[in-house]
């Protein structure tokens, strides 16, 4: 075989390993999702209460949010290519417990599963992209586009797709609708993925992994009890004082531990801290609106499953278009901070519109509109702080960038969400059948969760860096995060 040949092989053998990668990223965030229009029938089926059922959602992400650093150290400790794998097969069998389970219990252990194997899926899966690609700055970008375009798009297809389950077979195919694609997965790992490590050295810092994952746990469940014990009650704020003080104990274990799970002096890369800030919030704002969202149209419209779904597929079109042909030439054109505070503030005005929805309201008045502006901020925002928080860590600490700002959005998407419902149900969110309380309820939630995006917007401008000044101050490092 000719070097040309072997070169074109080579090229369109990363390509479909970008496939995998992106169908990694899409999974890990359709699995938060894909539960959204099966929640009512869930809440029936297995006991959830109207304040609890979010924990559906919370077990996933607070296992994934706390873990992702703890999968970022093991991807650069032991490779991410067995780290991607290893993800796979603890995915597929939380989704079998999820699938087969009978009560609350069970089914949120399931949830938790799930969490754990997405937690080493998604930081390996950006370190193998880097390793793919990030030799070439233009294919990079591109890569990074379609990474990035995988993300949301997960989380509207997976309302889609969680839907047409829902309807036609049983929400329990939610779940069990992972296994096969982990099967597959699974086969094209090794023949796809670069194999080695990348040069950490070390050991696992398993007491840093406890404090931030408990402490999280402790912090959104706090929240969400605040609403049945009430916010002057004992164990509300015992709870979250546990919560803030095992976070605490976690930062002043990584300032003095050799090997810390999260090196802190990272974040005095150019823009990381910003672009984690701004991911955080994007999700703290973009999750509660798609959970809210789904809510609405079947609790208050009374769609069912299916039409639920279809509703926000507009979105999906939007997003992947968006990021895909439009983020990278946004970035190439001015760098990452007009994008970002451009698309907070979009995504501001798109929920400040969807929080007049009515009781007696219709989809295409209330909804439509609204959501594919929200999308189109989420175009904007998304792909630029990605890939800054990304591009400016050390090729070395690749797993522990992926896994710091897979952290910040699932972190923020779980505190985002337990503060959102928290507002929404104080205004009659928890009223079920209550059209008037509901829809009230719902409201809130949206302008919660458009003063969570303005904050966003506000603090990413004023602590990025241009383009300029951040190549001025580390021209290797953060250059090709703001080019």
């Amino acid at each position: 075989m000719s070097s040309a040949d072997t070169t074109q092989r080579s090229s369109r053998v990363r390509w479909w390993g970008l496939a995998l990668i992106a169908l990694a990223q899409f999974m890990v965030i359709m699995d938060a999702s894909i539960i959204g229009v099966a929640l009512p029938h869930m809440q029936t089926d297995l006991g959830f209460t109207q304040t609890n059922l979010s924990w559906v959602f919370n077990a996933y992400v607070i296992a994934l949010g706390g873990l992702l650093l703890l999968g970022g150290r093991l991807s650069d400790l032991f490779g991410p290519r067995r780290m991607f794998a290893t993800g796979w097969v603890v995915l597929g069998i939380g989704s079998l417990v999820a699938g087969f389970a009978g009560n609350v219990g069970v089914e949120l252990t399931g949830r938790v599963l799930q969490g754990v194997g997405s937690a080493l899926i998604a930081p390996a899966a950006l370190t193998l992209l880097m390793m793919l690609f990030g030799s070439n700055p233009k294919e990079l970008t591109k890569a990074m586009a379609f990474y990035g375009a995988a993300a949301p798009a997960g989380g509207t297809a997976g309302v889609f797709l969680g839907g047409v389950i829902t309807e036609f077979i049983s929400w329990q195919w939610v779940f069990f609708i992972n296994v096969p694609i982990a099967v597959i997965a699974l086969i094209a790992t090794r023949p796809l993925m670069p194999g080695g490590k990348m040069g950490a050295r070390g050991s696992v810092d398993v007491f840093g992994a406890l404090t931030v994952t408990l402490g999280l746990a402790a912090v959104v469940f706090g929240i969400v009890r605040a609403e049945v014990e009430g916010w002057a009650s004992d164990e509300t704020w015992i709870t979250l004082g546990i919560g803030v003080v095992l976070l605490i104990i976690f930062f002043v274990s990584q300032k003095v531990k050799k090997d810390p799970l999260m090196r802190l002096s990272i974040f005095r890369s150019p823009n990381l801290a910003s672009a984690n800030v701004a991911q955080l919030l994007l999700g703290a704002a973009w999750i509660p609106m798609w959970f809210f969202l789904n809510l609405y149209l079947q609790q208050v419209l009374g769609f069912t499953a299916f039409p639920a779904g279809a509703a926000l597929l507009p979105m999906t079109i939007l997003i992947m278009i968006g990021m895909i042909a439009l983020a990278p030439r946004i970035i190439a054109a001015v760098g990452p901070k007009v994008p970002i505070v451009l698309g907070l503030l979009v995504l501001a005005a798109g929920l400040g519109w969807m929080s007049f929805i009515r009781p007696d309201g219709n989809y295409w008045v209330d909804a439509f509109g609204p959501s594919l502006l929200v999308a189109f901020g989420q175009v904007l925002a998304f792909i630029p702080s990605l890939q800054t928080a990304i591009s400016a860590a050390p090729p070395e600490e690749g797993g522990l960038a992926s896994g710091i700002v897979n952290t910040s959005y699932q972190v923020g998407s779980a505190l985002g969400l337990a503060v959102v419902t928290a507002v929404a149900a104080s205004y009659g969110a928890s009223q079920l059948g209550n059209l008037e309380a509901l829809t009230k309820g719902f409201s809130a939630a949206f302008i919660t969760a458009g003063i969570i995006s303005l904050l966003g917007a506000l603090l990413a401008l004023i602590t990025f860096r241009t383009r300029a000044e951040a190549i001025e101050s580390d021209p290797i490092g953060s250059g090709a995060a703001a080019s």
